[in-house]
C-alpha cells in the first residue's frame, strides 16, 4: 500500500503533561532527548533509563530530569525505546510495569516488528514503530513511522511531535515497507559518506593533494545536500540545470548512469540491504 505523508506541522512540547520515559540514551536516543528539551519538553516530565548515562545526562538531573529511578514510574504517557535491537527480548519485559492501554511505546529499533513488541510487552499499549536516520543529531533526519492497529489519533500526533524532534515525519499503513525504509533513509546516510569518501579518492587520483581532495568532496556533498534541501526542484532538475551538453558534468553522468552504473548499483544495495531487514526481523 502506499505510503501516507505526514503533512500535519509537530507542536511545541512545552504543552505535554504526562511523563515520557525514555529507554536507551545512545546516539539516537540522546538525539530525540536534545530535540525534546530544545523543543519545550519539561525536564521534570522526563525519566530516562541509561545504563551508562554521560556527563551531560548527569548534568540534566539539576534540571529536574529523573535518571535511572529505583521504581520506575507507572502508567505512563509515552514510552520510547532506543536500545538496541540485540537486547530487545531482555529488555520488553522489564517496561510491561510502566505501561497502561492508552500509554504510546514508541520503538526506534531497527529490525523489531510491531508483533515482536507486543509479544516483548506482555500488556496492552498503543505501540509505533518508527525508523530514524543519523541526521538526526543536528535535527535533519527523516524518520518513518507505523502504527499497530487499534492506536487512536492522540497516540499518533504524540508520536509525530516526539519523532519531529529530529527531522521530518512520514507514516506508512504497510509494515512491510519498512525493510526498504531501512535500505533507503536508514542506511542511506553511510551512502552519501561512501560517496564523499569515493569523490576525494577520485580526486587524489587525478591529481589533487589529500587535504584539498577531501575538501572538495565534503563540502560539495554538503553543500549540494543543503541545495537540494532548500529547493523546490527535484533532484532530477537540479542535475540537469548543473549538466552542460557536451560539456565536462555531461561526460562524467555517461559513466555514472551508464547501464552498470551507479543508478544500478544503487537499486542492488538497496535490495541487499532490505533483503537484510526482512532476515533480521525474523
Amino acid at each position: 500500500m502506499a505510503r501516507r505523508s505526514q503533512t500535519r506541522m509537530p507542536q511545541p512540547l512545552k504543552g505535554f503533561r504526562g511523563t515520557l520515559v525514555l529507554v536507551g540514551a545512545g546516539r539516537m536516543g540522546g538525539a530525540l532527548l536534545t530535540g525534546w528539551l530544545a523543543r519545550g519538553l519539561d525536564p521534570k516530565r522526563v525519566v530516562v533509563l541509561e545504563p551508562q548515562p554521560g556527563a551531560a545526562l548527569k548534568a540534566l538531573r539539576r534540571r529536574g530530569l529523573v535518571l535511572n529511578p529505583k521504581r520506575p514510574p507507572q502508567a505512563v504517557t509515552a514510552l520510547v525505546i532506543a536500545v538496541k535491537p540485540q537486547v530487545a527480548a531482555e529488555t520488553l519485559p522489564t517496561l510491561s510495569p510502566m505501561l497502561a492501554p492508552s500509554t504510546l511505546v514508541l520503538s526506534i529499533m531497527a529490525g523489531r516488528t510491531l508483533a515482536f513488541l507486543a509479544a516483548g510487552m506482555q500488556r496492552k499499549a498503543a505501540l509505533v514503530r518508527a525508523m530514524p536516520n543519523t541526521p538526526a543529531a543536528i535535527g535533519r533526519g527523516i524518520t518513518v513511522a507505523v502504527a499497530a492497529t487499534g492506536v487512536g489519533s492522540r497516540q499518533r500526533r504524540l508520536a509525530t511531535d516526539l519523532l519531529a524532534a529530529a527531522g521530518a515525519v512520514e507514516w506508512v499503513r504497510d509494515e512491510a515497507l519498512m525493510d526498504a525504509v531501512t535500505a533507503v533513509s536508514g542506511s542511506g546516510p553511510a551512502y552519501v559518506f561512501l560517496l564523499t569518501e569515493a569523490l576525494a579518492q577520485a580526486g587524489v587520483a587525478a591529481g589533487l593533494p589529500e587535504k584539498l581532495a577531501a575538501r572538495l568532496a565534503r563540502e560539495t556533498v554538503a553543500g549540494s545536500g543543503e541545495l537540494l534541501h532548500r529547493s523546490r526542484e527535484d533532484a532530477a532538475t537540479l542535475r540537469h540545470n548543473v549538466t552542460s551538453p557536451g560539456g565536462t558534468t555531461a561526460a562524467a553522468l555517461a559513466v555514472l548512469m551508464a547501464e552498470n552504473g551507479l543508478p544500478a548499483l544503487l537499486r542492488e544495495a538497496v535490495d541487499a540491504g532490505a533483503r537484510r531487514s526482512r532476515e533480521l526481523a525474523g
